[in-house]
């Protein structure tokens, strides 16, 4: 393209082309892309769907606990079970990994006990004494806080020649914070060994992404600091599992990986939040149309 061709307009909708959104799972459960699930056993593929099986038989247990009074406030987790355990069942136990307050449950599956857990809503201090052969950062609350940590282990990675990598997940609202996007960037020049999953589940609280970032997507934000990036079904527990397992690969050897998991959360934000006051009904049973839990099985 000459410069006297010059058209804004079409150069922004070049840059949202670029980011489609892959799958291997349909909406049936049904595979679309052979080729990839083949890379896969089935001792893979049945730990993640008894995963995702005891992340929502856990997350329907809490609720209820919290009604009860017997936990304090909860995020709840479900509708996203694909793109926290799905990403978290990739890792090897030497990897880190850096959680926020919705994935504390995820965590379990990462080595964290469910007593620890549940103490954390409790709001106990036992409940972030970690061994020190859980590579686990404590659930972060700060929005944006989870990346800009596993940035530092991801560096050292690198700097030391390990072969383990650091993998933070966050939510769509956290890519509107400074951290993040410092943390890409040092990601870029360090070449370091960082995951980082971007779980877009459509809402910051109650403000859509839409009004949080005039980007098509959260992946194109990854370009500046010249980082490789993709948009995942992030309710496709597979290909969730598949995506993180390559990024790992790539991230060892070549640097940092941005991934979007194009997800969905089925309960509020928190227990203290009222969802109808922000979306409709029929929004939310289109989404149960894809979920993870049924279409895995």
């Amino acid at each position: 393209m000459k410069i006297s061709e010059l058209n804004f307009t079409e150069l922004v909708s070049s840059y949202d082309e670029k980011f489609p959104i892959y799958h291997i799972l349909n909406e049936e459960g049904k595979v679309d892309d052979q080729e990839a699930m083949d890379q896969l056993n089935n001792e893979e593929l049945l730990a993640l769907m008894e995963a995702i099986t005891w992340g929502r038989a856990i997350d329907e247990r809490v609720i209820l606990l919290n009604r009860q009074g017997a936990l304090s406030n909860y995020a709840p987790g479900g509708g996203q079970e694909a793109s926290q355990y799905g990403a978290v069942l990739a890792l090897d136990k030497k990897d880190v990994f850096a959680p926020t307050y919705r994935d504390v449950f995820a965590g379990v599956k990462f080595g964290l006990k469910l007593s620890q857990a549940f103490l954390w809503y409790k709001g106990h201090y036992v409940a972030n004494q970690y061994p020190k052969d859980l590579n686990m950062y404590s659930p972060n609350v700060i929005v944006g806080g989870t990346t800009i940590q596993a940035l530092g282990n991801g560096i050292a990675k690198r700097m030391k020649g390990e072969k383990q990598v650091a993998l933070s997940l966050c939510g769509d609202s956290a890519t509107s914070q400074g951290d993040f996007y410092e943390a890409l960037n040092f990601a870029g020049v360090f070449k370091a060994n960082l995951i980082a999953v971007v779980q877009n589940n459509g809402y910051g609280i109650s403000v859509p992404t839409s009004h949080q970032t005039k980007a098509a997507t959260l992946a194109q934000k990854a370009v500046a600091a010249g980082i490789p990036a993709i948009r995942i079904d992030g309710m496709d527990p597979v290909a969730v599992y598949y995506t993180v397992k390559k990024a790992r690969e790539y991230a060892i050897e070549n640097g940092p990986v941005l991934i979007e998991n194009m997800t969905y959360r089925f309960g509020p934000h928190t227990m203290s939040d009222v969802p109808k006051r922000y979306r409709a009904d029929e929004e939310v049973e289109e989404w149960r149309q894809k979920d993870p839990w049924t279409n895995v099985k």
